[in-house]
């Protein structure tokens, strides 16, 4: 039997480059479908609900909202724009029969772009391009026209995907317009373009039912929500179900609560028919990817196909002296239930056990993606501690491989020279460069992932804030070379106790220092760094002795330097391979994996050996 339509129902997945302003057009979107009630105070970013989100100004989960225009409704998929959240697009895309691709009109297509369009086409959903940010004063719309239709004949895999629609926007002051030169009122030209461009989600509500689980939550009434799109047949509550994992293998449940979207909330039904996306609770030990199907014809739908992970690290129960200090979970049980949890909504992340009943290997696809989880961790009371990010390398035909990405940079001139000597002493190859105007060059490199773990903070550092980067996975690729490190050496606390600004004071002779007068140290804590390669033994605890001789000079007093603050990504590019960053709710600290010095003395002198 040939699928009917839907007509009431769109399915619109939203897809852009980090900050492209996604988020706040769909804000526009949400409040402009009359999804809150008059003078209720919803404020800016209305999608980005986790606090990270907000503090980062990234979207991190996929979400799903809805609103109605002319009596239809339009479920709204909102995407991560960040490659390391890529997994988030690829289990949402086959919700959707439709997709906003949000440009900037300054910056233009980016790398992800590339990346979560070739996604979108991949699974034939309807393109419709915004080319957002037409008020900026330095706005191209028109080159920007260019370069998206260029992306297209790259990536299109049908002649009809090149006949798409296009529309100009500002997000910000909301409003849609079909030419650039005249700026609009409101967004009804997007919502009309929205449904007549399209199609409504196919699907027979008299067929067997067929869902495929693409989302996962949590609530603590409830207990595991499973959020996907009917595909085929109708979702009623009590009724059985079969649940068909990846493997095939079928278990039986009954539906509990049924539940569709309206604006931003969930509101429970008694039926959810073909097209539209639904979440239900009952069925135990779901997991994205896997079909909930009819009892009686069970019938398995296409898995979710996700890339594997670019970049890992351990994470391990804390050895700290001064573990159970700051946070309540610290057991080696906290630590792998938590990360077995996160596995069952976080589809890009490889948890894997060790020798060591205390230490973790989780991959993910890449440094921001990894430190997320930690962040997300510490401030649920977690301690623990984590190594440095490497990358996940294979074996292909008896030889070493290595993750490859593409990276893009646009920043002034005059930094060209820094990172051009930079990137290339860390194996990056130019692929492009072109002059812009302004004084911006725009830089493409094809650069090992290895090659990036620590970039971020000497990118910053050295363009003062004025550029913009952005990489994704290319491919993988043999390993060869070394990668010139940066970093020099570190100033490691030799004995406990609390930081006075005698001993700072003599620590800042050497190197920039981490910490404050009063800190409490321990043996074997990095408390600061320094240019020269190797390490120092300081006792930054040392406090001045006291006589009865007085200097011609009053004893003028000392001023400390400016302590050096890092942040969790910073602290996770800075550290060495012997070393471990210790998490806690209230401090990140850096420290040695080996706390002794006399065992790292030990150890060096047996690696010494081994050698000889």
């Amino acid at each position: 039997m040939k699928d009917r339509m839907n007509n009431d129902i769109r399915n619109l997945a939203i897809i852009a480059h980090v900050d492209h302003g996604k988020t706040t057009l769909v804000d526009a979107l949400l409040k402009q479908g009359r999804v809150f009630r008059d003078h209720q105070q919803v404020g800016e970013l209305i999608m980005d609900t986790n606090p990270l989100e907000r503090e980062r100004g990234i979207t991190i989960l996929a979400k799903n909202a809805s609103v109605s225009y002319r009596g239809v409704k339009i479920n709204i998929i909102d995407t991560p724009g960040h490659a390391d959240f890529s997994g988030e697009v690829e289990r949402v895309m086959n919700m959707a029969d439709g997709c906003l691709l949000l440009v900037d009109a300054v910056d233009g297509p980016m790398p992800q772009t590339t990346y979560v369009l070739r996604q979108a086409l991949r699974q034939n959903v309807a393109p419709i391009v915004v080319i957002n940010k037409i008020d900026r004063p330095e706005a191209r719309p028109q080159d920007v026209l260019g370069l998206v239709q260029d992306l297209f004949l790259d990536l299109a895999t049908d002649a009809d995907q090149l006949d798409f629609p296009v529309l100009y926007t500002s997000a910000r002051q909301g409003y849609a317009t079909t030419d650039p030169n005249r700026s609009g009122t409101d967004m009804q030209p997007l919502f009309d373009t929205i449904l007549d461009e399209v199609p409504p989600p196919a699907g027979d509500p008299d067929e067997p039912l067929q869902m495929l689980v693409a989302a996962l939550d949590y609530d603590n009434y409830l207990g595991q929500v499973a959020v996907g799109r009917v595909t085929g047949g109708a979702l009623r509550a009590r009724d059985n179900v079969a649940l068909l994992d990846r493997d095939g293998e079928a278990s039986h449940h009954s539906l509990e609560h049924i539940f569709v979207f309206h604006g931003m909330e969930r509101v429970e039904v008694s039926e959810a028919n073909a097209g539209d996306i639904a979440a239900v609770t009952g069925p135990e030990g779901v997991a994205i990817g896997d079909t909930i199907a009819s009892a009686e014809e069970p019938q398995a739908l296409p898995t979710i196909d996700i890339q594997e992970p670019t970049v890992r690290m351990t994470f391990g129960v804390s050895t700290s002296p001064f573990v159970g200090r700051e946070g309540g979970r610290c057991t080696s049980r906290n630590l792998h239930e938590r990360l077995i949890r996160e596995l069952r909504t976080n589809v890009s992340l490889r948890v894997e056990t060790t020798e060591s009943p205390d230490i973790f290997v989780v991959a993910g696809r890449g440094e921001l993606h990894l430190s997320i989880l930690v962040e997300t961790m510490r401030r649920e009371g977690y301690e623990f501690q984590v190594s440095r990010p490497v990358p996940v390398t294979k074996r292909i035909d008896g030889r070493l491989h290595e993750p490859y990405e593409i990276l893009s940079i646009n920043t002034r001139e005059e930094y060209v020279g820094v990172l051009t000597e930079y990137l290339s002493g860390h194996l990056a190859q130019m692929l492009d460069m072109r002059y812009g105007e302004n004084g911006y060059v725009h830089m493409e490199y094809l650069i090992p992932t290895r090659g990036l773990i620590g970039f971020n903070a000497f990118f910053l550092r050295t363009t003062r804030g004025d550029g913009v980067k952005n990489s994704s996975f290319a491919s993988y690729e043999p390993m060869q070379g070394e990668i010139k490190t940066q970093r020099g050496g570190a100033l490691v606390a030799s004995e406990g106790g609390p930081a006075v600004t005698y001993g700072l004071l003599n620590a800042q002779r050497r190197g920039d220092t981490f910490i404050d007068p009063g800190t409490p140290v321990y043996e074997g804590m990095v408390v600061g760094s320094r240019r020269q390669e190797g390490d120092i033994e300081i006792n930054v605890c040392r406090e001045k002795k006291l006589t009865n001789m007085r200097s011609s000079t009053a004893d003028v007093a000392e001023r400390l330097n400016a302590t050096m603050r890092m942040s969790l990504e910073e602290t996770l590019e800075f550290i060495s391979d012997d070393e471990l960053v210790e998490v806690t709710p209230e401090n990140l600290r850096i420290r040695k994996m080996l706390l002794s010095a006399h065992d790292r003395k030990r150890q060096r002198r047996d690696g010494a050996r081994s050698r000889d």
